[in-house]
């Protein structure tokens, strides 16, 4: 028998996320689960554990209509771990690129579907918080939203990957951009851009995360690859004032208006299949270049559907559906690329990763390497409500970013946030 998660056995390991560890699993009864154990670190954090506690007691109310639901949970283990239904498919992000662009009707079923999805979770008083192609699953009968349940969690601590600003940017609505109160409108916000990007585009075009943050707060969005009539809707959806988006019911019903005859949305089965159970693939070979079954048969039980997608989306924060792997930023990224710490207000913006430092004040943007950099200041001003960051370069000179936190208990956790990863990158500032 393999190794055991509650009453699970584990099959094999399926990637990581911000959560920590993604695993295929069966209970005892044979289905298929995919189960979500946290990090150490995050384990050995008391907030995130009542976050998820309570996250976890909401979540479990979401009906599976549109949702992978959630099936059982331990936030208490020594490491806590999340159980979610097992939904077969490729993301939107897989299919999008494997097929491109979705015509009208298609887009109208999806809009459809993703709404009356936020309505559930809105129900039970979660709001998503990142909504994204990597984090839908077109499954057989329609699509899935997935890690409705961890987002807020891992907003709670300060061990989040992604910095202040918690979740994908080109999807993420200006108010968390600025770190300001987030609602369901938010996620109404990520529906519109999920939407633009079925339609073959992208909101707010390419480039690195804070040039992304910072389009998404001043600039309006490009909708030039969404059909005319759903260019009013999916506007509105994306409006900078969270109180100028519409609901998910007046999304269904818009919806609704420009399509007598519901839109059915075909979504082909996952094209491949896994290694036999017990077995994982070997070294540079991917799960989809497995054995297929031959025509008409269906998989046995010891066998798994991951779908690998092809390059050409954000990479998810979370969790994909099992057998989803994280997915490479778009090209104009560097392979590998994961912000360490993110951080913007109106003006300015700062990214922090493996390559060095990214400044942007009224859109003119400043890169620094590492191997550039021989200091880094970090002064509070504003009376404590802003941050002023002075890079200093090893040929002289130096550069300033200063941030509006707007109150100091934000300024705080910006420095609690960027100081770690300033002295992993600079051990001797």
């Amino acid at each position: 028998m393999g190794t055991l998660i509650g009453r699970y056995v584990i099959e094999h390991k399926l990637g990581e996320g911000g959560m920590g560890t993604v695993y295929l699993a069966r209970s005892r009864g044979g289905r298929a689960v995919a189960v979500k154990v946290a990090r150490p670190e995050l384990a050995s954090d008391p907030s995130f554990r009542a976050r998820f506690r309570a996250e976890v007691a909401a979540a479990r109310q979401v009906g599976g209509f549109h949702t992978a639901q959630v099936v059982d949970a331990d936030p208490d283990a020594e490491a806590p771990w999340l159980a979610t239904a097992y939904v077969p498919g490729p993301t939107l992000a897989a299919l999008v690129t494997d097929e491109g662009p979705m015509d009208e009707a298609r887009l109208r079923a999806l809009g459809a579907a993703l709404a009356e999805a936020l309505e559930a979770i809105h129900a039970c008083g979660l709001v998503h918080r990142d909504l994204k192609p990597g984090n839908i699953v077109m499954a057989p009968d329609g699509p899935r939203v997935l890690d409705f349940g961890i987002a807020r969690a891992l907003e709670s601590t300060r061990l989040t990957a992604t910095g202040s600003a918690f979740g994908t940017p080109g999807y993420l609505a200006p108010e968390q951009a600025l770190g300001e109160e987030v609602t369901g409108a938010a996620d109404v916000f990520a529906l519109g851009a999920v939407l633009v990007a079925a339609a073959g585009g992208r909101p707010f075009g390419e480039g690195t995360p804070m040039g992304l943050m910072y389009r998404s707060v001043h600039e309006a969005p490009d909708l030039a690859s969404v059909p005319e009539s759903l260019r009013g809707l999916i506007g509105r959806c994306l409006a900078k004032d969270p109180a100028e988006r519409p609901t998910p019911d007046e999304i269904l019903d818009a919806l609704g208006e420009g399509e007598p005859h519901p839109a059915t949305l075909v979504v082909p089965a996952a094209p491949a299949y896994g290694p036999p159970q017990g077995q994982t693939p070997s070294q540079g070979q991917t799960p989809s270049q497995g054995q297929t079954p031959p025509q008409g048969q269906t998989p046995p039980p010891g066998h798994v559907l991951p779908h690998v997608p092809p390059q050409g989306f954000g990479p998810p924060q979370g969790f994909g559906p099992p057998g989803a792997f994280a997915v490479p930023p778009p090209p104009s990224v560097p392979p590998g690329f994961v912000p360490e710490f993110v951080a913007a207000d109106r003006v300015s913006g700062i990214v922090v990763d493996g390559s060095g430092m990214h400044l942007q004040l009224y859109g003119e943007e400043a890169d620094f390497g590492w191997e550039e950099i021989s200091g880094v200041d970090l002064l509070r001003t504003r009376r404590g409500r802003g941050l002023r960051v002075v890079v200093s370069l090893h040929e002289g000179g130096a550069y300033t970013c200063e941030l509006d936190g707007r109150r100091a208990a934000r300024a705080e956790e910006w420095v609690a946030r960027l100081d770690p990863v300033l002295a992993t990158f600079l051990p001797r500032r």
